[in-house]
């Protein structure tokens, strides 16, 4: 990638972070606002806890992101040079503070360490071994999570600050996990994938499941009572899971892949196909949550209703 195509996918990334903050900012501003005619200490207190909140969400998670190491295109292939074998020591060390990582392969990084080519092999052996399979666990966690919560939630807006919540989370947890970033322009790219899903989800939060089936199953819809609705709901939360997999894919992939040698083009295609294949597990694992979930809520309701009929 040419230094001019790098700088354009940086500057792209942080108009899509820029962008991203806004959204938030307006939708805390529009929430204080009608707070504030109520009180306004409720207003000041809940613009302290927006702020809280945004840096814990948000902030902290990119800040994390951008101060960890990368293994950049040029020292990836100047593997000889002390500026590539100082960077990947530190990955390393960063990969042996994982209390996941089995001891042996803990070891074989240690006894590794000052052995240059042996440490790259040796990492590299983890990455493919352990790693990659504890990457996949945290997407299809994060993607569960966007899939839940946007089924249950009926709000554009919240979906879609929701989304880049839990996006930006899932690459922390990746690169936290790896040990290191993928290169500042790949960064880019992921932001801007950030901020194209949210705001797909808050569109997809208006898409009439009606338009997309034919006339037949759509009269079957109408005659079942509370089925058009759940079904939409369902389906809002299987495309936001899809899309929010491809951005945990397209991560693992930018940190394992990160030379010219990949074609991009191929990695995106790579990166539909395996989110699509995490589907079955993502709805497996939304299975487990949302009947707990249901079943609190009716439990509530009850508790209420047998309250209320104890009064009587």
């Amino acid at each position: 990638m040419t230094k001019k195509k790098k700088g354009f996918w940086i500057t792209v990334g942080l108009g899509a972070l820029i962008i991203m903050l806004l959204l938030i900012a307006m939708a805390i501003i529009t929430v204080g606002d009608k707070l504030g005619k109520i009180n306004q200490y409720v207003e000041i207190g809940f613009y302290v806890v927006a702020l809280i909140l945004l840096w814990i969400f948000f902030l902290r998670p990119i800040f994390i992101i951008v101060c960890a190491p990368t293994l950049s295109v040029e020292t990836v292939l100047e593997r000889d040079t002390k500026k590539y074998r100082r960077k990947f020591k530190k990955v390393a060390k960063n990969l042996l503070k994982d209390n996941m990582l089995d001891e042996i392969d803990k070891e074989a990084i240690r006894d590794s360490l000052n052995q240059k080519e042996e440490l790259y092999n040796e990492v590299n052996r983890v990455f493919n071994k352990s790693i990659k399979k504890q990457i996949n666990k945290i997407i299809i966690k994060n993607a569960s999570t966007v899939m839940v919560s946007t089924a249950i939630s009926q709000n554009g807006r919240l979906d879609a600050i929701m989304i880049m919540s839990v996006n930006l989370k899932m690459i922390k947890e990746i690169v936290l996990k790896c040990g290191f970033r993928p290169s500042y322009a790949n960064l880019g790219k992921l932001s801007v994938n950030v901020l194209g899903t949210a705001l797909i989800a808050e569109g997809i939060e208006n898409l009439d499941i009606t338009d997309i089936l034919p006339a037949s199953a759509t009269q079957f819809l109408a005659e079942v009572p509370l089925l058009k609705p759940i079904l939409s709901s369902v389906t809002q939360g299987i495309a936001n899971a899809l899309l929010t997999a491809r951005i945990g894919i397209l991560t693992r992939k930018y940190l394992f892949a990160d030379t010219p040698i990949t074609s991009k083009t191929q990695m995106r295609i790579e990166a539909i196909k395996e989110s699509v294949k995490m589907i079955p597990v993502i709805l497996k694992d939304s299975a487990a949550v949302l009947p707990n979930k249901i079943s609190k809520f009716f439990k509530k309701d009850s508790k209420n209703a047998d309250e209320a009929e104890a009064e009587l």
